[in-house]
């Protein structure tokens, strides 16, 4: 049986298989009242069918840590108790399903107050719900975007101090993985690139410098969130850029450090913090950097990119190019990938008895 359909265990927690859903926005909670930010039927749906259809490991999208640090006003947050209690409705679901829930903890920095993707995805003002942008650097992400405001160093402490909220309620709500999102452009992501820190500080020029911030929000929250539960980091291992970006040797050596500080596994995604860059797509494309962490560095890690088949899924794993494979748009199109997955290789995943009979 291939690797793909084998548990997978990161401290107290034991995750069925390596088939997992990567956090993606759906942009359909409220973006004002007393459930602003928090999960609906929509997403109590949405998750649910990817755990009846077998997926071992969900990772509820980019939940902010403040109201300011959702991507879009349409966004998920973890910054209050309305938005617990949302969330633990569903994760009591995921559990009876055997899938583990978890959750990935967001600030989108100088990406932020942007409306949904099927509207244009461009900025929004407050009339439209929005509000102004922070960032490490007063550094507009492209020409649509607004120029952020710097966060002064008392700021990224209050940013730090969120982070740790979040990961308590997080814990409240039943989650059993939490990551720290540290890729895609967002808030962490522009700390670490020297092509959007541009600060002069203790949080700006060096490496050393640049990954402070992403190291000071890994060491809070590793400090609240339980021993026994596994602590992911999701990182961009490249801009894309030629120079003056975060590159996959950076990436290399910040997994080590990561691992160091606590983080079970490293979730490697690219790109997202610089406009205009070409992306060579193509099936698996992202699989290279994920390899490279797992294979010099002590770090478990999880791919992404385009991953679509079950020979595919499972050629990445045997092949020891990652631990676990995260699939994005092949679950919005196919809710039981999971299951078709286990059918087409000879393994078996979670049925529920309502569906025996289409086993």
């Amino acid at each position: 049986m291939s690797a793909l359909f084998e548990p997978f265990a990161l401290r107290g927690v034991t995750v069925p298989n390596r088939v997992w859903m990567p956090p993606m926005c759906q942009y359909s909670a409220a973006p004002e009242g007393p459930d602003t930010g928090a999960p609906n039927d929509w997403h109590f749906a949405h998750y649910a069918a990817r755990a009846t259809g077998g997926t071992g490991l969900i990772i509820a999208e980019a939940s902010a840590v403040s109201p300011e640090g959702r991507i879009s006003p349409y966004d998920l947050g973890i910054w209050n108790d309305t938005q617990v209690e949302a969330f633990g409705r569903i994760n009591r679901f995921l559990a009876t399903q055997g899938t583990v829930p978890g959750i990935q903890l967001a600030h989108g920095g100088r990406k932020s107050s942007t409306d949904r993707p099927w509207k244009g995805g461009a900025p929004v003002g407050p009339e439209a719900h929005g509000w102004q942008p922070v960032a490490p650097s007063p550094l507009a992400f492209d020409e649509r975007h607004p120029v952020p405001t710097e966060l002064t160093v008392a700021q990224i402490k209050e940013v730090v101090g969120q982070f740790v909220d979040a990961a308590r309620r997080a814990l409240a709500a039943g989650f059993e993985v939490a990551e720290i999102h540290g890729a895609h452009g967002y808030l962490i992501n522009e700390f670490l690139s020297p092509h959007s820190n541009h600060r002069t500080d203790a949080y700006g020029g060096s490496y050393e410098n640049r990954t402070r911030f992403a190291l000071e929000v890994v060491d809070a929250v590793r400090e609240v969130w339980p021993d026994d539960k596994p602590l992911f980091f999701r990182i961009s291992a490249s801009d894309w850029l030629d120079d003056g970006g975060w590159t996959p040797d950076d990436t290399v050596r910040f997994a080590t450090e990561l691992h160091a500080h606590g983080i079970d596994l490293l979730d490697v995604s690219t790109g997202g913090n610089a406009s205009g860059v070409r992306i060579p797509i193509g099936p698996g494309y992202q699989v290279p950097f994920a390899a490279r962490v797992k294979a010099e560095t002590p770090m478990p890690v999880a791919a992404v990119g385009l991953i679509t088949e079950p020979e595919q899924a499972a050629k990445i794993l045997d092949n020891g190019e990652a631990d676990a494979v995260l699939l994005g748009r092949e679950l919005l199109r196919d809710p039981s990938w999971a299951r078709r997955a286990a059918r087409a290789l000879g393994a078996e995943v979670h049925v529920p008895d309502q569906y025996h009979r289409s086993v």
